[in-house]
């Protein structure tokens, strides 16, 4: 039974090692703005924001820049120095990264539990399989 157990933890362990590639490749937060937009009479560093007030941030962001749109004006509608699709671009480009980062622990964790589940037996072969390959370079 320890056979058939350890192989489905191998098989797992493929698939995390697999997202983990794809979660990888996603791309580094490289602003085009620089990161502190005032609104409202305050002043917002998104760099430290966590992930539900960079929703609401772009949320409300959009709802202006759909009104700038409807009144003609979103090409003059600049924010702290920046025109208004160049935040909404940074908030989500953020978004995005601190969701890859999420995603990546997810999957440390998971392949993590995986490794506490394989058996002596095949931790031990794994072990000595990895040796022999750095014997063998």
């Amino acid at each position: 039974m320890a056979n058939l157990n350890d192989s489905k933890i191998l098989e797992l362990k493929k698939q995390i090692e697999e997202k983990k590639k794809s979660v990888g490749k996603s791309k580094k937060f490289t602003p085009v703005t620089n990161c502190s937009i005032e609104l409202d009479g305050v002043r917002i560093n998104i760099q430290t924001l966590t992930k539900e007030q960079l929703i609401f941030l772009l949320v409300k962001l959009n709802s202006y820049a759909a009104s700038a749109i409807e009144l003609e004006l979103l090409d003059q509608y600049v924010i702290s120095g920046y025109n208004i699709a160049d935040w909404i671009g940074d908030l989500k480009s953020k978004l995005e990264f601190i969701n890859s980062k999420d995603e990546e622990q997810k999957l440390r964790l998971m392949e993590s539990k995986l490794d506490k589940l394989l058996s002596d037996d095949k931790k031990v072969e794994l072990e000595l399989n990895e040796i022999a390959e750095m014997l063998n370079r």
